[in-house]
């Protein structure tokens, strides 16, 4: 079977910020008629600074993961937890259901996120055709999860508030929410500099 016609092929070009499919004039610095974003066939230097945020991302993920998340006071007992002591500590205290949200928000889903974001920059760098339709669709579904990841940074701020009714005497935000709060941050940024258009950028074969 023939391949689809690209974009350059039928001089048309689409405006990633507000998705217009556009007539190509070929001309540089072209903007978009309707948001005004410069025209591009592809996000400048995408792979470059998409590896420099991954890369800074799961740096900051260390300490994020050693350091105290948070501080719990109750009964006179003070414990200082990481993420991991602290899903244990919410499940022991009795809140299940606030565990397993702070264990797939600070656990699952970023580590997916390295995952996936890791396998497409691979791929991309190779330039196969392997599995391109699902590879988008992995794209996207990080994409859809990854602001989601900030759930873990509402959680202790929903524990500091829970102080009012009793469930704690005293809970404080400790530095490692500050770094897996710019972890998630830079991971969101990563997703957002990666050009999925990359994707489709290899030998017409089948896949």
């Amino acid at each position: 079977m023939s391949a689809l016609p690209r974009a350059h092929e039928l001089g048309v070009i689409g405006c990633h910020i507000c998705g217009l499919v556009c007539r190509d004039a070929g001309v540089e610095d072209a903007a978009c008629p309707r948001c005004g974003a410069e025209l591009h066939r592809r996000k400048p230097d995408s792979c470059a600074r998409t590896w420099a945020l991954l890369v800074a991302a799961f740096l900051l993920y260390i300490p994020a993961n050693v350091l105290p998340i948070m501080r719990t006071v109750s009964l006179g007992d003070v414990d200082d937890n990481t993420i991991l002591s602290g899903v244990i500590e919410l499940w022991v205290k009795g809140s299940p259901d606030l565990a397993v949200i702070v264990f797939t928000a600070s656990i699952v889903v970023p580590m997916m996120k390295f995952l996936v974001m890791t396998t497409l920059l691979l791929s991309v760098h190779r330039g196969t055709n392997w599995a391109r339709t699902q590879r988008s669709k992995l794209f996207r579904l990080v994409e859809f999860i990854g602001y989601w990841s900030m759930l873990d940074v509402f959680v202790v701020s929903l524990l500091t508030a829970l102080v009012q009714f009793g469930f704690f005497s005293q809970v404080e935000p400790l530095p490692g929410v500050v770094y897996f709060g710019l972890t998630v941050v830079l991971t969101m940024l990563a997703s957002m500099s990666f050009d999925p258009r990359l994707i489709w950028d290899c030998k017409d074969e089948d896949d």
